[in-house]
């Protein structure tokens, strides 16, 4: 882990897969300032890493995940700073939304609020059955702030993220999986071999493809189809001066396994 960065998100690499493990269990893995700030840090270093090329996200304890903001902290605060706070919360989140690396997110306990947000903002979602999910703020008297509304939406449509707000719905296991808020729902005593084994799996592909392919799904979601797929066109098109697309043809002709150079 950097030294720089405070011990609330402990990194471990292995495998050229990265672990980061949300580590406040003292105060059910809620977002303080150091988490956020954590979080943003190690997401935009995680771009540079040759060294990794799959990112695990997950958290200590087997009750949360995350339980959103720090409501301790956050009492201290004025409205400016709250403000602020949230504007924090999103660059976070955007950090690992465009990480350029494929990330999972080892759904561990429960995440309502900023932690169900965190892990929106993750390519995968894995559940522990025994956990529940849910965007739950209309209950306190505010909104999804930090992207929520949006990803939720984007994710399982307009008419499903709206009910399961309006109803400050808790989803645990088969349901969240059905609602398609998550990808995957496991046993919980499974989750960590799991994902692990998913990230193995995705770290078989070529470095650049991954990152295009990423790149490509991200960006031209939001477009016309036409410009999406002319996006996806300029995608595809870095991918051919590559080394690696060379190894993959040469790889598959001689049926072994390609070794990527990330080149």
């Amino acid at each position: 882990m950097s030294s720089d960065l405070p011990e609330v998100l402990v990194e471990k690499v292995e495998n050229s897969i990265a672990t980061l493990t949300i580590d406040r269990p003292d105060a059910m893995n809620s977002m303080n300032g150091a988490l956020v700030d954590a979080l943003k840090t190690k997401f935009l270093e995680m771009n540079t890493r040759e060294d990794v090329r799959v990112v695990i996200l997950t958290a200590s304890g087997d009750r949360v995940f995350c339980a959103g903001a720090d409501l301790k902290e956050r009492r201290g605060m004025s409205d400016e700073e709250v403000a602020q706070r949230i504007r924090d919360y999103k660059s976070a989140f955007s950090a690992i939304a465009e990480c350029s690396k494929p990330v999972i997110c080892a759904l561990n306990g429960h995440a309502f609020g900023g932690g169900l947000e965190i892990a929106l903002s993750c390519d995968i979602r894995v559940l522990a059955e025994e956990a529940q999910v849910g965007l739950t703020e209309l209950r306190l008297g505010i909104i999804p702030g930090a992207g929520g509304t949006q990803r939720l939406a984007r994710l399982i449509g307009a008419s499903k993220a709206k009910e399961m707000m309006f109803r400050g719905l808790r989803l645990g296991g088969q349901d969240a999986l059905d609602w398609g808020v998550v990808s995957h729902c496991v046993p919980r005593s499974e989750l960590s071999t799991y994902c692990r084994s998913l990230a193995e799996e995705i770290a078989k592909a070529a470095p650049i493809a991954i990152k295009q392919a990423k790149l490509a799904v991200d960006r031209g979601i939001e477009l016309p189809l036409q410009d999406a797929l002319d996006f996806e066109a300029e995608c595809y098109a870095l991918t051919i001066p590559t080394e690696d697309r060379l190894e993959g043809l040469k790889a598959f002709a001689e049926k072994r396994e390609p070794v990527w150079k990330n080149k």
